[in-house]
Formats: C-alpha cells, sequence, structure tokens
C-alpha cells in the first residue's frame, strides 16, 4: 500500500476491475481505491466504509475513532468516484448497482484474505448504505460480513406519491434507451453548503471529487436505483445484525441554506427509513439521532459524538454476544 492523500497514518492501494459493457460504466479504465487507517492492535476486527453519491473517502475523524476502539479502518472510493474517478470518465455512473459489488468483494478479500482480519463490519453512507444492503444479501450465504451499519441510508425516492410511481415509471423508460441523459443537474437542496468550511461546514475535502452543487443525475443510474429500492421494498434477506442510524427529521424540498439545515437532513426523507428497516433482514435495530445532518458523522461535534456513541455500543452488546457464544 502506498501514501493515501490524507497523509500520515494513511495508506492506500488501487484495484483493478473488470471492464463493464460499453454504455453500462461511467467508460475509460476501472478501478476502485481501498484506503487503510490501521490500529495499534486491531483487537475487534475490521470496519470498512462505503461512501455515498458525490462523494468520498475524507471523514479521518470517523477513521480515527474506530482505529482507537480497536478496529483496522478501510474505506473503499467506488469506481469514477473520488480517488477512483479517471480522466473522461462519466462521474459516480453505472447503470446496475451490481456493478459496484466487484468492488465490495475486491475489498473484503483483501481485508480478510490478505490482512488475516476474522471479523467484518461494513458501515455505509446514503447511496453507499444501499449498495452495502444490496451486497450483504447478495452474499449471504458467503459469512464475508459479521454487521451492517447504515449511516442515513437511500431506500426510497424524497418525492410525492405521483414522482415515486409515475415518475419512476418514466425514468425507468428513459433510462433504458438514453441512460446517461440527465435528469437533474446536481443537489437540489442547501446540503452542499452546509458541509465545506468555505461556505457554512467545517470540513475540507476536494471540491473535484465532491462537488458541493452534486454530480448530474443519470436516468441509467437513477432507474438502476429506484430497481434495488423495489427490490428492498419487497423484503430482503441479510442475515447479520444491522445497525441503522437516521436523523430525528428532516427539511425537504428547501434550496436556500439557513441554520436549520445544520440540523436536519435535508437530501432524503428519514420517515422512509423508518418504514422500510424492516424489509432489509430480521435483526434490524433502527436509532434517530436527535439533529443530525444527512451525513449523520459530518453533523456538529456533539451530534455525530452521539452517533458514534451508539454505534460503539451496539457493536460493543455484538462482540459480548459473540464471545457468549464462542
Amino acid at each position: 500500500m502506498e501514501r493515501d492523500v490524507l497523509g500520515e497514518g494513511y495508506e492506500v492501494v488501487t484495484l483493478p476491475l473488470g471492464a463493464l459493457p460499453a454504455g453500462a460504466g461511467p467508460g475509460g479504465d476501472n478501478v476502485a481505491h481501498l484506503v487503510r487507517h490501521r490500529a495499534d492492535k486491531a483487537v475487534n476486527g475490521a470496519v470498512l466504509y462505503v461512501h455515498g453519491f458525490t462523494d468520498y473517502f475524507f471523514q479521518k475523524h470517523v477513521a480515527e475513532h474506530f482505529a482507537a476502539l480497536g478496529y483496522d479502518f478501510y474505506a473503499v472510493d467506488l469506481r469514477a468516484y473520488g480517488r477512483s474517478l479517471q480522466p473522461g470518465q462519466l462521474p459516480n455512473f453505472v447503470t446496475d448497482l451490481g456493478y459496484h459489488f466487484e468492488e465490495m468483494d475486491a475489498a473484503a478479500r483483501v481485508i480478510r484474505d490478505e490482512h488475516g482480519h476474522r471479523r467484518l463490519t461494513v458501515m455505509g453512507h446514503s447511496t453507499g448504505g444501499l449498495i452495502a444492503i444490496m451486497w450483504a444479501h447478495e452474499r449471504r450465504d458467503d459469512n464475508v460480513l459479521d454487521a451492517l451499519v447504515l449511516n442515513s441510508p437511500w431506500v426510497d425516492l424524497a418525492e410525492n406519491w405521483f414522482l415515486r410511481t409515475v415518475g419512476t415509471w418514466a425514468v425507468d423508460l428513459l433510462g433504458r434507451v438514453s441512460p446517461t441523459a440527465v435528469v437533474q443537474k446536481g443537489l437540489e437542496s442547501p446540503y452542499g453548503l452546509s458541509l465545506h468550511r468555505d461556505n457554512n461546514g467545517e470540513w475540507e475535502f476536494n471540491t473535484d471529487w465532491k462537488p458541493t452543487a452534486g454530480f448530474p443525475v443519470r436516468a441509467g443510474w437513477l432507474r438502476t436505483i429506484r430497481r434495488n429500492q423495489a427490490r428492498l421494498h419487497r423484503g430482503l434477506d441479510v442475515r447479520v445484525p444491522v445497525l441503522l442510524l437516521r436523523s430525528s427529521h428532516s427539511l425537504l424540498k428547501t434550496k436556500d441554506w439557513s441554520p436549520e439545515a445544520m440540523r436536519a437532513d435535508t437530501v432524503l426523507d428519514v420517515a422512509h427509513m423508518a418504514k422500510w428497516a424492516s424489509k432489509i433482514g430480521p435483526q434490524v435495530t433502527v436509532v434517530a439521532i436527535e439533529g443530525g445532518m444527512h451525513d449523520l458523522f459530518l453533523s456538529t461535534p456533539a451530534v455525530r459524538e452521539r452517533a458514534l456513541a451508539d454505534i460503539d455500543s451496539w457493536l460493543a452488546g455484538l462482540h459480548q454476544r459473540d464471545r457468549i457464544v464462542e
């Protein structure tokens, strides 16, 4: 592994990926990148973080939190995201979320087979949460995963009934005949303006990889999102324990920034997360975080500390249970 852009204590390795069918992905050479921040003693195994849409891994405070608790921390930048975005590629674009299982599988092989970890917890945010759910369902017989933590997962479209139904049918057709057609130019919420320190936030990140206005949403990508959400709504069989964290409330349909945007999910409807949680599998715990933003880990200090503490307590309970079983 080589030194990562995050600096001292962070390593990265390139994961070569197979070619996708013409028009099904971002184009060019597809690679992923796996970042690692090591614990002094990885007594609790490994955590693998999966980012959301218009996103990549930069949250050093999260890596350092879990490393301090005895987890080797990993994060994957999926193909055409962040470190993995190649010149000339369509950012963040695939026509099938299942293509991302290749990145998940490759990361898990490195963590388990090459680095020797016996326990793996996957942690997915937003779109990364949906990808992690679907991957965990598809790999449910492979014993590759021990626990799943979801940070505001994208389990439904944050729109009215008409757009969730008729709009979805239209996107399904457009995504089939013209997958790269742009259906939304970027992020239509004040969320991006709530993050970067040059705006109203406290975070420093590469705005070429994570523009505050977001990347264009393309029909083929939204089509596979909606199809996977529909599969989730019919019920999945994720067999490992799942912790779903969400904000206490949403603030939707506002494009202008306000202080209230720093205390709510301005991207997704948290009621959807509560509604569909039970469809993930038989062992799902849902926790609402008062005053949380869409990415709970980027919320104000007290809020993100609460979210991390709830994860710590939940994981500690799993470890204790496993020790009793053993």
